[in-house]
């Protein structure tokens, strides 16, 4: 059963001159931890804000627990958490304070839904009369997932609610996310992170506005197999710009230290690779065979989809 469904949705802004979201579509499934990755300016805030109703879409349908965003937006606005890429609570009250003001928006309190947000909230209670503006990133984020949750909601929206947080923060934000889901849950969650993919259920690739490829990480990477090496050498700016010239090559992008090459898969490459940059006058060469990861994959989607 999907919890959330959207069909051949589109958004542009600027008089049609700038298209956020070009027919998209895709569904979440009940009880589903759903990634929507992708760049900024990709378009994950545009289609957040027509899901959580705050943005109409120009075309196209949308869904949020068989309700239509448009036009069943106050019955959705009850079932929806939502949290915005930036932070958007009262930086003049305090923690406590913002929990109560939420609680009281939607015709609760912070008793009744408190197991829903305990294992988050005893990590910033000991600060609960702190400004909100005074809270770290951390804090912020927990604090904000707590506003999102304290009506007990059927879908939680999460905007890029890690960005700009330390790792240590977001790993213990996933966690948190996991335990969520456990209780039945459906999180939709947007991330510039491809290393974030790997904590989804199934992922979205975005990219200006179109949906590039849907479904588990793993089948995503198994579909579109490369012929993938690591390659290094001492002059790292010459080699990249030697690896680019190579009409042969598919592409050359730099990947932490080394450059990512791929080959078309009926070359050997290690033997080719190392014999074209020692014409080039390279030395300290080093050419591996590698696996792709979820990045290498969004890189030849967006090549393909140029």
């Amino acid at each position: 059963m999907s919890t959330v469904r959207v069909e051949n949705i589109t958004k542009t802004y600027e008089k049609g001159q700038v298209v956020a979201l070009d027919n998209v579509s895709f569904e979440v499934k009940s009880g589903e931890l759903f990634g929507l990755i992708g760049p900024d300016g990709a378009g994950k805030t545009s289609l957040f804000r027509i899901l959580t109703t705050l943005l109409v879409p120009d075309a196209g349908k949308a869904e949020v627990a068989g309700l239509d965003v448009v036009k069943d937006l106050w019955e959705i606005r009850k079932l929806v958490g939502y949290m915005p890429g930036k932070f958007s609570l009262y930086q003049d009250l305090s923690i406590e304070e913002n929990l109560n003001f939420f609680a009281t928006v939607f015709n609760t309190t912070v008793e009744k839904n408190y197991y829903l947000i305990e294992e988050i909230y005893v990590q910033i209670e000991p600060f609960k009369h702190r400004l909100a503006g005074k809270l770290s990133g951390g804090m912020k984020q927990k604090l904000a997932l707590c506003c999102a949750l304290i009506h007990e909601p059927k879908v939680l929206f999460l905007d890029e609610p890690t960005t700009g947080v330390d790792p240590v923060s977001r790993k213990e934000f996933w966690d948190m996310l996991d335990r969520l889901k456990a209780k039945g849950i459906t999180i939709v969650v947007s991330t510039p992170y491809m290393d974030e993919a790997s904590r989804c259920d199934r992922i979205a690739l975005i990219q200006k506005g179109k949906i590039l490829e849907l479904d588990t990480l793993e089948q995503i990477i198994e579909r579109h197999a490369q012929n993938l090496y690591a390659v290094d050498a001492d002059n790292r700016y010459g080699l990249m710009k030697d690896l680019r010239t190579n009409t042969e090559i598919v592409s050359a992008f730099a990947f932490g230290e080394v450059q990512h090459v791929t080959l078309p898969p009926q070359m050997s490459g290690e033997s080719y690779l190392k014999n074209f940059l020692e014409t080039k006058g390279h030395t300290g060469i080093k050419v591996k065979k590698v696996a792709p990861t979820i990045e290498d994959t969004f890189i030849k989607l967006m090549l393909e989809n140029q």
